[in-house]
């Protein structure tokens, strides 16, 4: 690695003489220069700079650096590292400085939406029990409805935008939810059977139902592969789902009243799966409730063997699974997966286990 550092003449003002700028420029690996070099104020956020960038003054920043700073203090220039969702080649700067930061606005972050698509998200918000039109709702307009759009695009369609980053946002906003729903109507429960019951109402699986008992596939954008993956089509549901969650907190107004259409969708719901989970707590964890009773019977761990009887990638007969304890006959299980064909053979050892 080569630095060279470049000392450039004070420039005077009418305020009196400026201070010194630095140059630095790094050649030949790629990475950013050292940050005595770049000189006080200047800021790397972690991304490499590519081979023969230049930090200072009058620079263009490169494509692959999201930061890039002058010596001493100058203005900091930025391209957003996702250029697909921002467009490619933005730049901003601080506040304050030149050039002066201009805003995005959304129809820069969202493209435009095709004639009819508007019209579909309304009615299916209405679906959901949801009314943007409602005084409190967002109103029906392209901007006003961009986050719901973007989180019914999945990332295999290959557009700009994608249900990756409110995903993120819906993922802590469904756990907020849940435990909101529980301290409202399951007031009385221990903090362990709440949060047994929280991880039953936040799972891949229950999202997964949601989506499809919403008819969430309806309103998507997918890539052909995602369209012809059967065995992930579950997956694809409880992304978008929790995609979709976010977005309705972003587009009701956030921390100002973004959660109160999600309990409303979402309610009805988690009070069936509710009802159902603590009538028999086991529900879809059936081989925790067998270990629990193999060992308080003394019995020691249940033992499972796998076989993969169908090659079809999505057969719901693909995986056999046998569990066997101690004195007690085997029982067999059937799945799409070995953990669904476990989970089946637990389910059937148990309800035999504990009949009459």
């Amino acid at each position: 690695v080569r630095v060279t550092v470049r000392r450039v003449p004070q420039k005077h003002t009418a305020d009196g003489p400026g201070l010194p700028v630095a140059q630095a420029r790094v050649q030949g690996c790629g990475k950013s220069a050292p940050a005595a070099s770049r000189g006080a104020g200047s800021v790397n956020p972690g991304r490499e700079q590519g081979p023969g960038t230049t930090v200072g003054h009058g620079t263009s920043p490169a494509n692959s650096a999201p930061l890039e700073a002058a010596g001493n203090g100058g203005p900091r220039q930025m391209t957003i590292p996702n250029a697909q969702r921002f467009g490619a080649g933005q730049r901003r700067t601080e506040p304050g400085l030149c050039p002066a930061f201009t805003p995005f606005s959304t129809a820069e972050l969202h493209p435009a939406m095709k004639p009819g698509r508007l019209e579909q998200l309304v009615a299916y918000l209405g679906q959901l029990g949801l009314d943007p039109t409602a005084p409190e709702g967002p109103g029906v307009d392209t901007e006003s409805l961009a986050p719901v759009e973007e989180a019914l695009s999945h990332s295999s369609a290959g557009l700009a935008i994608n249900h990756e980053q409110l995903e993120f946002l819906g993922d802590a906003v469904l756990r907020l939810a849940a435990s909101v729903y529980l301290e409202q109507h399951h007031k009385s429960l221990s903090v362990g059977r709440r949060s047994a019951l929280r991880a039953q109402l936040v799972s891949d699986r229950w999202l997964a139902d949601l989506g499809e008992h919403c008819g969430i596939e309806s309103v998507l954008h997918l890539g052909a592969m995602a369209q012809g993956d059967q065995a992930g089509q579950a997956t694809v549901r409880a992304e978008c789902t929790e995609a979709l969650i976010g977005a309705i907190y972003t587009a009701w107004g956030g921390s100002h009243g973004g959660l109160d259409p999600v309990l409303q969708w979402l309610t009805p719901h988690w009070q069936t799966s509710a009802a159902e989970l603590l009538a028999d707590p086991d529900r879809h964890n059936w081989k925790s409730g067998l270990q629990e009773w193999s060992q308080g019977q003394g019995l020691g761990l249940p033992s499972y063997r796998c076989e993969e009887r169908h090659q079809g990638h999505a057969h719901p007969r693909r995986f056999w699974c046998e569990v066997s304890l101690p004195g007690q006959p085997a029982h067999q299980g059937w799945g799409p997966s070995r953990r669904a064909a476990e989970q089946d053979a637990a389910r059937s050892a148990l309800e035999s286990l504990r009949r009459p």
